[in-house]
């Protein structure tokens, strides 16, 4: 496996468009296409969700940024002392480096606010985007791909992918020990893989159970797929600062609490649920009412009186 094109689509001057950029942009606009169509079937206006996007991308991608180069990036020239001997290259984000839970938590952070300010419902818009971001990051994923980036350690696994040796970090970039013809886990294949089916499974749960979903409920089981699959793929990382002697990250940290918090809090919502439905009281049909006739019968009616006269 190998990009089959240049990073750079075309070129203008010092202007470049790379496909880094190109895929990323499409990544959210899917994600976005969903989160709004959804927004919609529960009655909010989409619209909202459009105008929210400027407000939450720029924060989320100065977020991303950050995250990757103070706490993702490896410790080491080539990693985070690269970024404080030259601090010009934190802000050259086309060469890579994003991470996906610095942009969660700086875009979590101004959706709330932009919500709170237009006094919108958050747990429907948050239950939007989380059904798109799945289908989002699954394609976002192939710009990593295009760049030669999150790749795992060598394998001789036939779907391995081929990094050039300017792309490599750590003791990979020795080719006396690992050649050219070195092939390398494609994490970005996984990652993108995991992502698309957990889009599969949320899209068709949000379908299946439409009625029986409650606000909320789609943003959790976000939080729970995506960080159970990004747990064990952050075991195959090499461009992570790891806690020294163990194999953990800060990642995996995150992510085992976000699995667990959404797992738990998503069983006490259903079962709440239940409890609520099994304890409600039966409906007692309403009382028939019985009036008791008053009416006189009419004198001039003698019809009863002619009858006994002819039994006699």
């Amino acid at each position: 496996m190998y990009p089959p094109f240049d990073p750079i689509l075309f070129q203008i001057g010092p202007l470049a468009i790379r496909w880094y950029g190109i895929l990323m942009m499409l990544g959210v606009a899917s994600a976005a296409y969903l989160a709004a169509a959804y927004v919609a079937r529960r009655g909010e206006n989409p619209d909202n969700l459009w105008d929210m996007l400027i407000w939450v991308i720029i924060p989320g991608f100065i977020g991303a940024r950050l995250w990757y180069v103070f706490i993702q990036s490896p410790r080491g020239p080539g990693g985070f002392e690269r970024y404080l001997s030259d601090p010009a290259s934190i802000l050259r984000v086309w060469e890579g480096g994003l991470h996906i839970f610095g942009g969660f938590l700086a875009g979590l952070a101004a959706l709330l606010i932009y919500v709170r300010v237009r006094k919108l419902p958050a747990l429907i818009y948050l239950d939007g985007i989380a059904l798109g971001l799945p289908l989002g990051q699954a394609i976002a994923r192939w710009a990593n791909f295009i760049n030669q980036e999150l790749y795992g350690p060598p394998t001789t696994l036939p779907w391995g992918l081929r990094i050039d040796p300017q792309h490599r970090i750590g003791p990979y970039a020795d080719l006396a020990s690992y050649p050219a013809t070195t092939l390398f886990h494609p994490l970005f294949l996984y990652e993108s893989l995991w992502n698309l089916v957990g889009f599969g499974l949320i899209f068709w749960a949000v379908r299946r159970y439409a009625g029986r979903l409650r606000n909320g409920d789609v943003l959790l089981m976000y939080l729970f797929w995506y960080p159970l699959g990004r747990f064990f793929i952050e075991f195959l990382r090499t461009d992570s600062w790891f806690f020294a002697g163990t194999p953990f990250n800060a990642v995996h940290l995150v992510s085992a609490a976000a699995v667990i918090t959404s797992a738990v809090i998503f069983v006490r919502r259903d079962r709440s649920a239940a409890r609520v439905e099994t304890t409600a009281p039966a409906e007692v049909p309403a009382p028939v009412e019985v009036r008791e006739s008053t009416e006189l019968s009419d004198p001039s009616d003698d019809s009863e009186l002619r009858v006994q006269k002819s039994e006699g």
